[in-house]
């Protein structure tokens, strides 16, 4: 991640044009994210539909795709933002609401080639800290995936080991199952 400009304050950067991909205020400073590629994009495909197909139909969390969350003076754009359904923000007309002014309950980030992984780590331990229940970083070319907890503990999760989810989503993958979506067929 590099800086990009002179650093706004949080109220300034919300009101600057949006950036594709998107930026971020992390820190005092704005980063633009990488723009995803294509293992990238399909681990971030999966996980969601993964999440969502176990988590949204029993209304017990929802996984979100490149989801602003402005929360503790920082605007963060995890690749996969989860909330608990009962933390979603509504609006006064019943539907979701735009701005999500409050961390994640699980903020999951795939580290892209260019990406350092001290600071994506910094930022989910960010979200940690702020109140996030959960994270995950994925690193597509070791095969691993670093969960941190609220104790802002970092495990190393590979192979078949089953990884953690918030309680009450009941779905069971392992790293072996996150890559082995990258595995493509071709038909």
């Amino acid at each position: 991640m590099t800086a990009l400009i002179k650093t706004p304050t949080l109220e300034e950067f919300l009101t600057l044009p949006e950036t594709k991909p998107a930026s971020e205020l992390i820190a005092g400073k704005i980063v633009q994210k990488p723009m995803p590629q294509g293992e990238h994009s399909l681990i971030q495909l999966e996980l969601i539909n993964a999440i969502n197909s176990v988590a949204k139909s029993q209304k017990i969390a929802c996984a979100f795709p490149e989801l602003r969350c402005v929360f503790a003076g920082n605007a963060i754009v995890p690749d996969i933002a989860v909330f608990r359904w009962e933390r979603i923000p509504v609006a006064e007309s019943g539907k979701i609401a735009n701005r999500f002014e409050t961390h994640p309950d699980w903020a999951i980030e795939i580290l892209s080639p260019d990406q350092s992984q001290t600071e994506v780590l910094g930022k989910l331990l960010f979200c940690s800290s702020a109140g996030s229940e959960l994270g995950w970083l994925i690193n597509p070319l070791d095969e691993a995936i670093l969960v941190i907890t609220p104790v802002r503990q970092v495990d190393i999760f590979k192979g078949d080991r089953p990884l953690p989810f918030l309680s009450k989503i009941n779905l069971t993958l392992t790293a072996n199952d996150v890559f082995a979506w990258l595995k493509w067929s071709g038909s």
